[in-house]
């Protein structure tokens, strides 16, 4: 796909709308995967680099949310999750997916997310043979991507979703390619042999005032903390989790007991990692910034990292 600017989607063709017609749109998006059952296929961009996978995706009584996904070409790879919670994975992915990993549908606020990213209606298009608003939101500083979502009408599912750099490049593309909005038979939802449990991963709620980020993007705050034992050794890490109300990234803080390891920085697609050796007075600790955001910024987020509270309680936010 052609990259095409993001100032020029949203100068050229944005249509006049009003906050309140946002506000629906974003509203319909988050009470759609809460609400509405459904199955299909999807394709996943990253790096030029194409999967084809079908979910099965469940509404059930009580309101809880039953998701199995499946990888139809390369290795496979299966995920099934409840309430946002995993289950169980295979493949490649059983080293990577934690229990504690969550991705719950988000309730998105227009008149926050206004103050950081420029929303625009941009017009209508058609996926996977359904009918669909396009919404674009761009954002206001260099700390953030910006998102183009094609919202089903009928249901607001995420028809297709593109998250594109300053330059307005594609970094990442989820696109449906068949979507019944029905209910899945219970079979399908029920995970192959090779689907294993997820190992339990310890969690304690973390200090308040263990860590603190002497920077931070506009508009991020910390959404939680947690200290995460390791069951195979001692080892207890540090996790912080900060977001816009839309964009997320996470920060984790392990002790390095005396281990040498060198700073690293990598991207991959939309997903930055920057690790760097911090010294504290309880010794070295590794801080490693991972999420979809520009890697100028999780670089001076892990450079802002420091032990113990700040002085006025609250860290420096930055500037415009």
């Amino acid at each position: 796909m052609r990259a095409i600017p993001l100032c020029l989607l949203s100068g050229l063709l944005a249509l006049p709308v009003h906050a309140s017609e946002v506000q629906d749109l974003l509203g319909r998006l988050a009470e759609a995967e809460r609400q509405q059952s459904f199955q299909g296929t999807f394709i996943y961009e990253r790096n030029g680099s194409f999967s084809s996978h079908a979910v099965w995706h469940k509404v059930e009584d009580g309101g809880q949310v039953r998701e199995r996904l499946l990888q139809l070409d390369g290795p496979a790879q299966e995920v099934l999750k409840v309430d946002g919670q995993t289950q169980c994975v295979s493949g490649a992915l059983v080293d990577q997916v934690s229990e504690s990993q969550t991705w719950p549908a988000r309730h998105l606020d227009a008149d926050q997310l206004s103050n950081w990213y420029d929303i625009r209606v941009v017009g209508q298009s058609r996926i996977a043979d359904r009918s669909a608003v396009v919404l674009v939101l761009a954002p206001k500083d260099q700390h953030r991507y910006g998102f183009e979502l094609h919202l089903d009408r009928e249901t607001g599912l995420p028809l297709k979703s593109l998250l594109l750099n300053e330059r307005g490049q594609l970094l990442e593309r989820f696109q449906f390619t068949q979507l019944d909005v029905m209910t899945p038979e219970a079979e399908a939802l029920q995970p192959s042999s090779r689907c294993r449990p997820v190992r339990i991963r310890p969690v304690d709620n973390l200090a308040e005032g263990s860590w603190r980020s002497d920077w931070l993007p506009p508009g991020f705050t910390l959404n939680m903390a947690q200290l995460r034992h390791e069951p195979s050794s001692d080892a207890s890490v540090a996790y912080l989790m900060y977001g816009d109300g839309l964009a997320r990234f996470s920060v984790f803080l392990e002790p390095l007991n005396g281990r040498v390891v060198e700073d690293a920085r990598s991207q991959l697609g939309p997903t930055v990692a920057v690790s760097r050796r911090m010294s504290t007075e309880a010794g070295d600790v590794m801080v490693t910034v991972v999420g979809e955001i520009p890697l100028g910024t999780a670089e001076r987020i892990a450079l802002s990292m420091r032990a113990g509270a700040s002085e006025t309680g609250a860290p420096e936010q930055a500037s415009q």
